[in-house]
């Protein structure tokens, strides 16, 4: 390395660049940093390696799709690529293509299986980690075909049985009909992905299990295929793919058929896509060559079975997961057993009772090795999304979740600074470390795992010094004296800037540190960090001082010098979920205004920077502000983000306004899907400072239904909490909780649109009129 700081090596790069026509590298990157404020991390190492994954797939998406369009591709590409779709993209000077207006796909999986199989909005199955698919057509023996991925309109919803999460996708066209039923089940230590298939055509034909080198995202190669039969049984599998990807030191997968086939195709990239090959007049049969090899990595091959007329055809596709890591402990649990402990929902509306049920389900799923914000482009840690997700888990009642969670974190902060790192140049981390394992404290009077009580102390200990020694000087006189540094958005906010998120966050998870502390009897450690606290509170409110005048308005940008945009939606987090801002904060409501004026589409939320998209967990958060400071507004929220719903019950990160599918991030978004549970826990039940505000997001239809309705019970710090409400013969409704533990200070009823009610702490129910209309 020493080398390096003699060498020219500046000069040489623009030399080199310039001979070549180039423009000057370094020139061009000098001026990307002037568009942010001047920051240690350019851009997080993390997200420029996960960048450049992504990009580089979209690179060979680039060279193979465009050039090949007879072929069956996935519905994103179909639709991408078809000029009179709504979500038809022009290629000109793209350099790469990206699914950037279907990113939809739900997970199957079971609530102690860290694998999560994909099936896309036309039934098409990723069975492993970033890696080919399988897709099902019908072939009629008069010509006509049936390929999902080509029709504008198929169903396809989540089923949730009594042990079973499944995804079902059916589709017709020309007198074809086809069921696909993906899920996982487990094998005694191992698990397998099933998938059924049933099929049928009016004169006939054949049912065609299609291996496709490409999933949701664009290529994933198949470099060779063996095929072999199985000894035959009734009970069991009898033919055999045996899929490589090339990836040396790789084991092949396989895919096992519960009947053997009466006719398969294969191809290479040379020759084209199978299904060119499918209608072609030839003696039915299995191939004479048993393996097929693509040096490209595009073998494609469709095993077919026979529909006779009037019949449905059924057939079995078996393919093994992975083994958990030897370091993951999950235990084998049942969807019973796993549930059992989570906070019931039980309302009139049958959209959000299915979004809360299924919710609970994404939860378990992405929680089994480690918190996940989604089962694909998001399978990865960051502290952000893990603590929303933890929280959603807490707001459910599956304490056990969030702890297994908790125990990771020490071994996650560096023990030279403190820093609770999971992209390098993102300063919001500490702050939610600090908060989350303060919340799980309050909520069960215990430390998590993965320490004894002193070392967690040690770690709160270094978590909040390290904040205090990331803030810049607080007497420059400059906006940002006193914050944390310029960083990389959190929120993708925007370039690097000293954002307020970051600032709200380390406030709050000072605040909590310092409960946490004096609850383990350090007083004088617990009085430092308040006096830390109250230092950047006062940093915080005189920077906001000054953006008011220069605003003309009480309004919370994103930055102290920044102008309002959409950016200023990171600037909430003071009042939801941190709650270090009250209710009723001008500044807080005025900037929840100007959103909804200036950034609503089609009834959500609509982020301009990165996240280009409806975004439906932000969308809730702007309703928990709304809905805590009374505004019934909140409730058209929550109704708009139920609607943005996928038919699988899921939420994209951001949602495309045109086509209504994912244009960005992952295709089922983890913490979407905690947003909602905490939505409906505290539509019930909420805590505010030593009180409990109970019905503040109950909707008026589910009082006009006349049916009995509730949630619970839900942790608190002041014990576990139900919330029912039954109508009265008389007219009105009885609302009643219970509550196991020491109970509130004080408890306020505040029905969205009516007067709050006020009630002592030993209340336990009230008698509500009906609303006037």
């Amino acid at each position: 390395m020493a080398i390096m700081r003699w060498l020219p090596w500046r000069w040489l790069l623009r030399r080199a660049a310039r001979s070549q026509g180039f423009l000057d590298p370094l020139a061009v990157m000098a001026r990307l940093r002037r568009f942010g404020q001047p920051a240690e991390v350019a851009e997080p190492i993390e997200l420029l390696r996960a960048g450049m994954i992504f990009h580089a797939r979209g690179l060979i998406n680039t060279r193979v799709i465009q050039h090949n369009l007879d072929w069956v591709w996935p519905y994103w590409i179909e639709q991408q690529f078809d000029p009179t779709s709504a979500a038809f993209l022009p290629r000109a000077f793209s350099i790469t293509h990206v699914n950037l207006t279907h990113r939809n796909w739900t997970a199957v999986g079971r609530p102690d299986c860290a694998a999560l199989p994909i099936v896309d909005p036309r039934g098409l199955v990723t069975p492993l980690d970033d890696g080919w698919s399988l897709d099902a057509w019908v072939l009629g023996s008069r010509g006509e075909t049936l390929y999902p991925s080509r029709l504008d309109d198929v169903d396809q919803w989540l089923e949730i049985g009594d042990d079973d999460l499944c995804v079902v996708t059916r589709a017709r066209q020309n007198g074809l009909w086809l069921e696909s039923r993906a899920h996982v089940v487990r094998h005694g230590d191992a698990f397998r992905l099933e998938c059924r298939y049933r099929a049928a055509a009016e004169s006939g034909g054949r049912l065609a299990i299609a291996l496709r080198p490409y999933n949701p995202e664009g290529i994933s190669f198949i470099h060779r295929l063996d095929q072999q039969p199985l000894d035959d049984r009734a009970d069991g599998p009898v033919w055999q793919w045996r899929v490589r990807n090339g990836e040396p030191g790789t084991a092949p997968a396989t895919v096992a058929f519960s009947r053997r086939p009466e006719r398969i195709d294969q191809s290479d990239y040379e020759t084209g896509d199978v299904a060119l090959a499918l209608a072609l007049e030839r003696p039915d049969g299995l191939p004479e060559a048993t393996r097929i090899d693509c040096d490209t990595g595009l073998v494609t091959a469709a095993a077919q079975f026979e529909i006779p007329s009037g019949e449905v055809a059924e057939l079995n596709a078996s393919i093994p997961l992975p083994l958990p890591d030897e370091n993951v402990t999950a235990q084998a649990e049942t969807w019973a057993e796993a549930l059992a402990p989570a906070a019931r929902l039980d309302v009139p509306d049958p959209a959000f009772q299915r979004l809360y049920d299924t919710a609970l389900r994404t939860l378990l799923l992405h929680s089994v090795e480690d918190i996940y914000p989604g089962p694909y482009t998001y399978r990865r840690f960051w502290f952000r999304d893990a603590a929303f997700i933890i929280h959603g888990l807490f707001s459910a009642g599956l304490i056990d979740r969030g702890r297994r969670a908790l125990a990771h974190f020490p071994s996650r902060q560096t023990r030279a600074t403190g820093y609770f790192h999971s992209q390098e140049g993102e300063w919001d981390s500490n702050g939610q470390a600090l908060w989350i394992v303060a919340r799980y404290h309050e909520l069960t009077g215990e430390w998590p795992p993965g320490a004894d009580a002193e070392e967690w102390r040690r770690v709160i200990r270094r978590g909040v010094q390290w904040i205090a020694r990331k803030r810049l000087p607080a007497d420059t006189g400059r906006p940002e004296a006193g914050l944390l540094p310029a960083g990389f958005s959190a929120e993708h906010l925007g370039p690097n800037d000293y954002y307020y998120w970051d600032d709200q966050w380390a406030l709050g998870g000072l605040r909590a540190a310092a409960g946490l502390m004096r609850a383990g009897g350090e007083n004088d450690f617990a009085d430092w960090i308040d006096r830390e606290a109250d230092d950047l509170a006062a940093s915080l409110r005189r920077a906001q001082d000054a953006d008011e005048e220069r605003l003309g308005a009480p309004m919370l940008p994103a930055s102290p010098r920044r102008r309002m945009d959409a950016g200023a939606i990171g600037s909430l987090a003071a009042g939801y979920p941190l709650q270090i801002l009250p209710p009723d904060d001008e500044r807080l409501l005025g900037t929840v205004r100007y959103l909804l004026r200036a950034h609503r589409v089609n009834g959500g939320f609509f982020q301009e920077m990165i996240h280009s998209g409806v975004n439906a967990y932000l969308t809730l958060h702007l309703a928990q502000i709304l809905l805590r400071a009374g505004d019934p507004e909140g409730l058209t929220l929550i109704d708009a983000v139920a609607s943005l719903a996928s038919s699988t019950g899921q939420w994209p990160e951001a949602i495309h306004p045109r086509t209504g599918g994912g244009c960005m991030g992952d295709g089922q978004h983890v913490w979407a899907a905690a947003e909602w549970v905490t939505m409906m826990r505290n539509a019930f039940c909420r805590e505010e400072g030593d009180g409990l505000v109970l019905g503040a997001g109950i909707q008026p239809r589910w009082l006009a239904a006349r049916v009995p309705f509730g949630f619970g019970p839900t942790p608190t710090a002041m014990g576990r909490v139900s919330v029912h409400a039954e109508p009265l013969e008389a007219g009105g409704h009885r609302l009643h909780w219970e509550i196991d533990g020491q109970g509130p200070e004080w408890i306020r009823i505040e029905l969205p649109g009516r007067a709050a009610i006020a009630l002592s702490a030993e209340a336990r129910e009230v008698h509500l009129p009906d609303a006037r209309v």
